[in-house]
């Protein structure tokens, strides 16, 4: 299977949905023969939870049947791919192409596990759009790329979206999880400032990936984070183990998990007679990717070794899995019959090139090796070519060099030519300092050379079809072996890492409990910290008792980076990481939704206000009680009026729920809220008012702060008229006399209810407390007497 050897992605996508806004999608990466399938009810009319998924999956092609043009002028998934992704090639199959039932016959044939482990059986009904997908996928494949999957070796994953994390496409642009704001104005430079691009020192294509995925969609099985966490546990205290998995990960080449391909795809045509160049492209790709695998598992039992001793249950199972497995000798044993013990990947291409010649054992093939001696001879030829020319025309500098598609050309350094270089030379282009050249000679032997080269790798892959189908046989087992090295990639070659980077202590493990608080002590920006060395850390306290907080302050006080904070603490705790807080306890969370920024979106013709609306619909109508919601200043698109009895509403709204919700907001009456519901707390980030000037400390700090008139004196520094904020100071103070007698009555009305719910939260978290049993019978007895004392 041809892909391309970047990062990008390799995923192909069908898409088909009912008339119920029942959307089944079935994404098939063809670089690690994997296939996820998700079938969900489209929530929003927008499409959210489909752009979510198709921005996770970022794919090369999307599929989709033909568009019936319907009376209504209700959207479609045909249409959204129309809208949003016209750059992304597009592919129309008839709807008998999406057939459930062929698709559920497919993946009982392809997948590497049983079906009743899958679910199948018992889930088909339900995932009949889903099956319909896969089978359009896998045509369109085999249509276009002419191969089959092989039987038994597809890795399927049922509703895989939503066994993780759910952040919405709208969250990953505002939390900077992928791509920072405004990277298009600031340069690529500016990419770092990303939370994947801080994280991004693997080595491998694959761990790279899997680091986006991970990202994307967070885990929520606590059993899987803390194996992780474990893992890092283990890695952090024993340098030893971390630095030999370091080397050890280097000793496997970069395109390991790519190699799957070759193994899980057979080619349609298997004709020999009908060999082609692009025939022989494949041919060349597959036995550089046999090459691949037997360096990968040359470097097993350095992996063997490292991992001997390990102590935590991820690192401990990868051994017993992979380390301890007799079918990787199998594959070896069989690999080094006909592979050449002294053969190793490189990257030089005229060695990558020699070494896929000469790949076979000598006398395997004796076509081979007729075809072996005629490239020796042209090779040897070429370099005689060159030798003589330095001679002939006095170029002592004249290099030979060599390029996959050109073969090979001359390099002249331009200053050892005098004049004009002699006429035999052609195909003259300057390359910088530098002259690239070519003759009629060599264009001879390049030619021969090549057709010597295509015969040694079309000869090479007729004496490794034995080996293939043996390969094949354990296909399964080299799955499992990319998946680990990729996971291993990541936790090593990214977490650990960065956690090697930072002071002692500065990023610590995080707790979890099924329905616990959400505590953060001293919690800190990840992104942020790296750039500003007196970044100040803040807290935060969640319960169910006191499930919102609101939180105030002036504009540029810290409200929108505290937001995002929390939001990408809660994420790299959820993929197994260490959080930069001194202490955190977490509960887990199933989806992240954000409301932040004010922008209009010309394209779909909405203004700031509506895009905040739509925003806003979408997390009223998706939100669970395990969600975490961030809003940041909604309703400020409007006016003041329907902007505070919209935000109040959402709030009334998300308190009654189980939720956890951070508010932010320039709306001071807002914090009346905190007077009748007694969930809600107030906070605020601490401003210093000195001679008429703001100093911003960026400290949260607990309850409500009036800052009088911050917004005045920020509209004086930028230079309005003194006449102006005077009339201004006057309307304002009359509007806050009102709200400060009224918010007076709503303090004392409520006053109790609020000391009831203190010791309810309080009661909470020593129900999830890990402490001894002395000391929380001792917080008991200072509970009971604040009650008493109280009158509670």
């Amino acid at each position: 299977m041809e892909n391309d050897g970047g990062e990008g992605s390799s995923f192909i996508v069908s898409i088909i949905e009912n008339r119920a806004k029942e959307v089944g999608l079935a994404a098939f990466d063809l670089r690690s023969a994997s296939l996820h399938l998700s079938q969900y009810i489209e929530t929003s009319s927008s499409y959210q939870n489909t752009k979510t998924l198709l921005h996770f999956y970022d794919p090369i092609v999307i599929i989709v049947p033909p568009n019936k043009s319907a009376s209504n002028s209700t959207s479609t998934v045909a249409e959204l791919v129309d809208r949003f992704y016209g750059s992304v090639k597009k592919a129309v199959l008839a709807r008998g192409c999406f057939d459930d039932t062929k698709g559920a016959i497919l993946i009982k044939n392809l997948a590497a596990k049983d079906p009743s482990a899958l679910g199948l059986d018992t889930y088909y009904k339900q995932y009949y759009l889903c099956l319909a997908a896969a089978a359009a996928a896998l045509k369109w494949t085999e249509a276009e790329k002419g191969v089959v999957v092989t039987n038994h070796s597809l890795s399927v994953t049922f509703n895989g979206s939503f066994d993780h994390m759910n952040i919405d496409a709208t969250s990953v642009q505002n939390l900077e999880i992928i791509e920072p704001f405004h990277s298009a104005l600031l340069g690529t430079s500016n990419k770092k400032r990303s939370l994947f691009h801080m994280l991004k020192t693997t080595k491998t294509i694959g761990g790279t990936r899997l680091l986006r995925a991970n990202l994307l969609q967070p885990l929520k099985d606590i059993e899987t984070i803390n194996a992780r966490l474990d893992c890092l546990d283990e890695l952090t205290n024993n340098e030893q183990l971390f630095f030999a998995l370091c080397q050890v990960l280097r000793k496997f080449p970069k395109e390991t998990d790519r190699v799957l391909c070759h193994f899980c795809f057979k080619s349609k045509k298997v004709k020999i007679e009908a060999l082609s160049a692009d025939r022989a492209k494949k041919s060349q790709v597959l036995v550089s990717s046999v090459i691949l695998l037997k360096t990968a598992l040359d470097a097993l039992p350095l992996l063997s070794k490292a991992l001997k001793d390990a102590k935590s249950s991820l690192l401990s199972n990868i051994y017993k899995s992979v380390c301890e497995n007799e079918k990787y000798d199998l594959i070896k044993k069989r690999i080094e019959e006909i592979i050449d013990e002294d053969v190793l990947h490189a990257r030089v291409p005229f060695v990558a090139c020699t070494q896929q010649c000469f790949a076979v054992k000598a006398g395997i093939d004796g076509l081979l090796d007729i075809s072996r001696r005629s490239f020796c001879e042209t090779s040897e030829a070429i370099h005689n070519l060159a030798n003589n020319y330095r001679e002939d025309f006095k170029l002592p500098n004249l290099k030979l060099t060599f390029k996959n598609r050109q073969g090979f050309h001359f390099v002249i350094p331009q200053k050892n030519i005098q004049g004009k270089l002699p006429s035999k030379f052609i195909q003259v282009v300057k390359h910088g300092n530098s002259i690239h050249c070519s003759t009629l000679e060599l264009a001879s032997l390049n030619a021969r050379n090549k057709s010597a080269a295509a015969e040694c790798y079309t000869r090479t892959e007729v004496c490794l079809e034995e080996l293939m189908d043996a390969i094949r046989e354990n296909v399964s087992a080299l799955t499992l072996l990319a998946e680990i090295l990729c996971l291993l990639d990541m936790i090593v070659n990214s977490f650990a890492h960065m956690i090697s980077t930072k002071p002692v202590d500065q990023y610590t493990r995080p707790e979890f409990t099924e329905n616990g608080p959400m505590a953060i002590d001293s919690g800190r920006h990840p992104i942020l910290e790296s750039i500003h060395n007196d970044f100040v850390a803040n807290n935060l306290f969640l319960s169910e008792a006191s499930n919102m907080v609101i939180v105030t302050g002036p504009n540029m006080s810290g409200k929108s980076t505290y937001l995002q904070q929390v939001c990408l603490i809660v994420i790299l705790a959820q993929v197994g990481c260490y959080v930069p807080v001194r202490f955190s306890t977490l509960r887990v969370v199933d989806r992240v939704f954000t409301r932040m920024g004010a922008v209009d979106n010309l394209e779909s013709n909405s203004s700031t206000f509506m895009t905040e609306m739509k925003e806003t619909a979408f997390i009223m109508q998706n939100v669970s009680h395990r969600s975490l919601i961030v809003m940041d200043e909604l309703g400020r698109a409007t006016s003041s009026s329907d902007g505070l009895a919209i935000a109040w509403s959402c709030c009334e709204h998300l308190l009654s729920l189980k939720a956890y919700t951070i508010f932010a907001t320039h709306m001071e009456n807002i914090s009346e809220l905190a007077t009748m519901y007694p969930n809600v707390k107030i906070l605020h980030f601490h401003v210093d008012l000195k001679n008429n000037h703001l100093e911003f400390k960026f400290q949260l700090k607990e309850g409500p702060k009036h800052i009088p008139h911050y917004g005045l004196l920020l509209a004086e520094v930028a230079g309005l008229p003194s006449s102006v904020i005077e009339t201004a100071r006057m309307i304002t103070a009359r509007i806050s006399e009102k709200e400060k007698k009224r918010m007076e009555v709503n303090c004392l009305q409520n006053h109790s209810i609020q000391r009831a719910y203190h010791v309810a939260q309080r009661l909470l978290c020593l129900k999830y407390s890990n402490q001894d049993e002395d000391t929380i019978r001792q917080a008991l007895q200072n509970l009971k007497e604040y009650c008493v004392k109280q009158k509670l």
